[in-house]
Order: C-alpha cells, then structure tokens, then sequence
C-alpha cells in the first residue's frame, strides 16, 4: 500500500470506512500506510459526515480524498457504465478521472467533500420509493388478472415509466436479467436499502427537510427485513405487497 498512487475502497457502511482508515479498537488505520500525495477514491454510500471525517485526516497527512459513490447496480459495474457522484477538489477529481472512465459512463462533481453521498443518498431514497410503488402497482394488476408482463410494458411506455419497469422489473420472469427471475439473488441486498433509506433519514433531519415518504418507505423496508428478507434483493419488496396465494 505504501507505493501506491491511488486507493480505492467500497465498503458497506460509515463505521467501516472511518475504522479502515483511522483504525479502530487500538489497531492503526490505513492512513498510516499510505504514501503522501497519494489520492483516495471512497466510493461507499456513508455518511457524508464520516467522508469529511476522514479527508480532513488525510489532508493531515498530505493525501486527497473524494467521495466518489456509484449508482447502475451490478448489472453497469459488468459494463463498465455505473455513474460516479464525487465529492471533493476539482483538482482531485481530474486526478481521478481517467480511472473513474474506465468504470464508469457518467461522472458528476456534486461538491465539496460529502456532496457525492448526499446525492447518493437522495438518488437512493427515490429509488426505493420508486420500488415500492412499481411494486405495489404490479401486485394490484396482477389480483386484478393482469399478465405482469403486459401491465409493466403499458406501464414503462406511459407516464407511469421508471427505471424499475425498464431494467430491473421486481416480478419473477419479465425481465430475464433481474433479480426477480434470478430468486432475488446477486443484486443490491434490502438491507442495504435499508442502510440508504436510514442514511437519507438522517441527512434530512439534518437539515429539517421534509421527507415523509422516504419515512415510509424505511419503515416498510425495515419490516421487510425484519420479515426474513434482509439478503435478498431489494425488488423483493413485492412479495410484502402481493396477495396471499
């Protein structure tokens, strides 16, 4: 570690990258082995506090940090075309992009140091509102006698069209691809939903904004997950909403 130039993590939460990098229960963290002038990518969804945190103990030690989260699931990270939200110096950012290119299709400087994660975190609590509501859509068509496949292509190509219904559809076999078809496995888990969802919660009562149906929608991930379902896809939300066989 100590020769390298650039370091890239993705870890689950705040807690890991804060005890990673500034060492936690006696042990040193990775700071002290990473050579001055180096350049950190974090691309993990945290707090945006705990970014901050931690690029003002690297800018201690003459290293840069930008929070650089991605948004584009498993499916752009295969394809190399996941969005990167960056948080940081303009400078670093250039330092960082051609390697963000290789990775990534789309690259957006948010801000200063902890704006990549607060977009993360907004894009991530309209994602799984969003989820809810193709969910709760499709399980109601398909009590009515509704085909899911016929109900999800009416939907994307109106103004009920989404991101879900285009490329990531929560009913088994519409989509050969997703998660749905593949059992709910391989895709991004309901209890790291939950994680965002709790992210979002805070980063709005931070502020005093106003988010009641990102509320709702953490306290129906959270019975999801307390429900048995917490490593299973975030789109098996639907199982909560479809009728009782």
């Amino acid at each position: 570690m100590a020769g390298a130039e650039v370091v890239v993590t993705m870890l689950p939460a705040s807690q890991h990258v804060e005890g990673l990098f500034l060492g936690s229960n006696g042990k040193a963290g990775l700071l002290s082995s990473i050579a001055k002038g180096a350049l950190i990518i974090d691309s993990s969804t945290i707090a945006g506090a705990t970014s901050q945190k931690v690029a003002k103990a690297a800018e201690a030690a003459g290293i840069a940090f930008i929070d650089a989260p991605v948004s584009g699931g498993t499916g752009g990270a295969i394809a190399g075309t996941l969005t990167f939200m960056v948080g940081g110096k303009e400078a670093d950012l250039e330092r960082a992009r051609p390697l963000l290119e290789k990775m990534g299709k789309n690259i957006f400087h948010a801000g200063d140091v902890g704006a990549g994660q607060t977009a993360k975190i907004c894009n991530n609590m309209l994602l799984g509102i969003l989820m809810i509501g193709t969910s709760e859509a499709i399980a109601m068509g398909v009590a009515n006698g509704l085909d899911p496949k016929v109900l999800s292509e009416i939907m994307r190509r109106s103004s009920g069209g989404n991101w879900a219904l285009e490329v990531y559809n929560p009913f088994p076999g519409v989509q050969e691809a997703s998660a749905a078809t593949r059992g709910y496995t391989g895709g991004f888990g309901t209890d790291l939903m939950l994680k965002d969802l709790g992210l979002a919660q805070e980063c709005a009562m931070s502020v005093k904004a106003s988010t009641p149906l990102g509320g709702m929608a953490r306290a129906i991930y959270a019975a999801h997950s307390i429900g048995g379902h917490g490593g299973e896809d975030f789109s098996s939300i639907i199982k909560m909403l479809q009728k009782p066989a």
